[in-house]
């Protein structure tokens, strides 16, 4: 039983995968059993017929696709085999990287269009990843960019990121009778 619940948890746990010591808290176990039992897990994923397998990074440990199926993953999500970014997904990593943690509908609403899509390919190439749950209804997932985003666009941290200058928002009411919208 407690191989699935270690399965449970990598599957929730997603990109970043959980530590060897928080697996052990969570699961009441010591270190020897959780190598025994994520040994048992390894063993299922061996099977061929498994698309699934470990990836020990350090102490943490997570599930991923196995690399022979990468390139029908990339048909997937059309993978370009270039590495050069779409406008829409350069839009959607810029609204991301200045506002996260945000949700999908937060970015699709000042983007105008569904995102659910190029945030997919975002997060399969690595520059977006899930941050966590908001507390709004429903509990969508917080999109945050990733260290490799950090590497593909030459930047530190996130304060390296060009400022944004806001323009000053003026709060008087139109009126509609003076608007550009006038009845002919």
């Amino acid at each position: 039983m407690k191989v699935s619940v270690l399965e449970s948890l990598l599957y929730v746990a997603g990109d970043e995968g959980l530590k060897k010591d928080e697996l052990c808290r969570i699961l009441e176990v010591d270190k020897e059993e959780l190598d025994n039992i994520t040994r048992e897990l390894e063993q299922y994923y061996s099977d061929e017929k498994r698309g699934l397998e470990l990836e020990f990074y350090g102490d943490r440990i997570k599930i991923i696709t196995k690399k022979e199926h990468a390139e029908y993953l990339k048909k997937l999500f059309n993978e370009e085999t270039s590495e050069n970014l779409s406008p829409s997904a350069l839009e959607t990593l810029a609204i991301i990287a200045y506002n996260e943690p945000i949700t999908r509908a937060m970015v699709d609403e000042i983007r105008g269009v569904s995102s659910a899509h190029i945030i997919r390919k975002l997060v399969f190439k690595n520059l977006v990843k899930d941050i966590g749950r908001s507390d709004l209804p429903g509990r969508p997932i917080l999109y945050g960019v990733t260290e490799q985003f950090l590497d593909h666009f030459g930047l530190s941290s996130l304060d390296d990121l060009p400022k944004i200058k806001e323009e000053e928002k003026k709060e008087t009411p139109m009126d509609l009778f003076d608007s550009k919208y006038k009845e002919i």
